[in-house]
């Protein structure tokens, strides 16, 4: 596999796609429509879908596709496959908050291999490079030219004082119950992937989530995380969090920083 094709072209799509959706987010209206689950898509959701679903499909004909945006793709299975959300964090960006992300990500064998997590809103961009390390890019984010690179990495707890972050929209008592069994010194609320990345640049040391998420949803944050050193484990019995699940739906989780220790649920 041309982890350096992948790399390349996991980045250009991202951020093509994140200049698409801020184009529709600075305008004066846009449209909202609700899904079959209520959830709701926007234009932006459906053309940053459009524009990666074809990059991907021309680079990578023979790679099996699941996009957010495509019920038709959550049918099939695959050992190896590109998983795309083209707008994590819809909500964020109907309100105009700016939590908002394109997640790009390769699983292979279950695993999050590679990823991209491109914040548009919030000038941040995190990836995995061909050698599996994850970087945060700064600079005009040129799709075709690669600008300077920071390689990150999670931080080493202060267990007497964790760095806790939680979901910005979908945060609950249950969540508040688990993160009340910590020492925590300090509490982030934030939307989409980027809590993955808040952890992977030793922003935060712990993200536990109780609630619905798929597989697009997290992928490609959990793919810098573990670029950067992190862990993502299931909630319940803190076994290896894996990918390719029927539906693609995902159970409750926890991602960290190696040296938390986890508490029971």
């Amino acid at each position: 596999m041309d982890f350096e094709q992948i790399e390349r072209v996991f980045r250009k799509l991202a951020i093509e796609a994140g200049a698409r959706i801020m184009e529709i987010y600075e305008a004066d209206d846009f449209d909202v429509k609700v899904k079959s689950d209520d959830s709701p898509v926007t234009e932006a959701d459906e053309a940053a879908d459009a524009m990666i679903s074809a990059g991907l499909r021309a680079a990578f004909p023979d790679m099996a596709l699941v996009t957010e945006e495509q019920a038709s793709s959550h049918e099939r299975t695959a050992r190896d496959f590109i998983i795309v959300d083209p707008l994590d964090g819809t909500k964020e960006f109907i309100q105009r908050r700016g939590d908002f992300t394109v997640n790009i990500a390769l699983v292979r064998d279950g695993v999050p291999a590679r990823g991209v997590v491109y914040a548009p809103a919030k000038g941040r961009l995190f990836y995995t490079q061909a050698n599996g390390r994850s970087v945060e890019e700064t600079g005009d984010f040129d799709p075709d030219m690669p600008g300077e690179v920071t390689e990150i990495g999670v931080s080493v707890p202060d267990v007497r004082a964790l760095r806790v972050v939680a979901s910005k929209s979908h945060r609950d008592s249950a969540t508040d119950a688990y993160i009340a069994k910590y020492n925590v010194a300090d509490m982030k609320s934030a939307g989409s992937s980027l809590k993955f990345c808040l952890l992977a640049t030793a922003e935060a040391d712990l993200y536990p989530r109780l609630g619905r998420t798929m597989e697009w949803d997290t992928a490609a944050g959990d793919a810098v995380l573990r670029g950067a050193g992190g862990k993502m484990v299931r909630f319940d019995d803190h076994t290896p969090f894996v990918y390719g699940k029927p539906g693609y739906e995902n159970p409750f989780f926890i991602a960290y920083a190696p040296g938390v220790a986890l508490k029971s649920s």
